[in-house]
């Protein structure tokens, strides 16, 4: 496996609280990585650990053979990780233009140029280009969040729970979207919704209790209703 990013026996704490108890996993390079799990399993201080916000107590995270423990989240996303909040973390003062070149670290021809990719993959952001981020609906401040994160020279993405609050045919749009990007990124993915979650995965891991306790595959957990029940409850 050609391996972008790995996490070995990672620890992580919040506070007292010992959220990840030993999370390891590998992501290889051009697919979609799937982290699944009940709620409060510890996905998302997973891809909080990985940026930085949450840093390991043991374990190691690396990013192309280099390992980042310890790095800021500024120094981690300019190795080339985007990540997208599950809170979206648009500003809703600004306009999405505003948003836009907030986000750039640079305004070279790549980055307009993935500007425009992103643009053409999401129109409604260029119809409310000078309106205020605040004033998009649910499903626009995600596509406007997805966009932050990508339009510089990303090649890991993390998205946690895009779907989320969103009406179906919001996630139908969503869902898109993040099928184009895997041509051209490496992406970690936190999804509840299972439905989106295998169409769009390649690998899956199952994190339970702060732990990886199962990993394949997205066929065979598609395949496998008794795997679905043990670990994420569904059939």
């Amino acid at each position: 496996m050609n391996s972008l990013l790995s996490l070995k026996n990672v620890e992580t704490y919040i506070d007292q609280y010992h959220i990840l108890q030993d999370v390891s996993f590998e992501v290889p390079a051009g697919e979609v990585t799937v982290l699944l799990g009940r709620n409060g399993a510890g996905k998302t201080t997973t891809l909080r650990t990985i940026m930085g916000l949450n840093p390991p107590k043991k374990g190691e995270v690396a990013f192309k053979g280099a390992i980042m423990n310890g790095l800021p989240p500024h120094d981690i996303a300019n190795r080339g990780i985007g990540y997208v909040p599950e809170d979206q973390g648009i500003f809703g003062a600004l306009t999405v233009e505003e948003n836009m070149k907030v986000a750039m670290k640079k305004e070279s021809d790549d980055v307009m140029e993935r500007m425009e990719w992103i643009l053409n993959l999401f129109p409604d952001l260029k119809t409310f280009w000078k309106k205020p981020g605040g004033l998009l609906s649910g499903g626009q401040k995600q596509m406007l969040s997805i966009a932050r994160a990508y339009v510089n020279e990303t090649e890991l993405l993390l998205i946690d729970e895009p779907s989320k609050g969103l009406a179906p045919i919001v996630v139908e749009k969503v869902m898109h979207s993040i099928q184009e990007m895997k041509q051209k990124t490496t992406i970690i993915l936190v999804e509840q919704n299972f439905l989106m979650a295998s169409q769009i995965g390649d690998y899956f891991y199952i994190i339970d209790d702060g732990r990886t306790v199962f990993n394949g595959r997205m066929q065979l957990l598609r395949e496998d209703e008794s795997l679905r029940r043990k670990y994420l409850g569904i059939a």
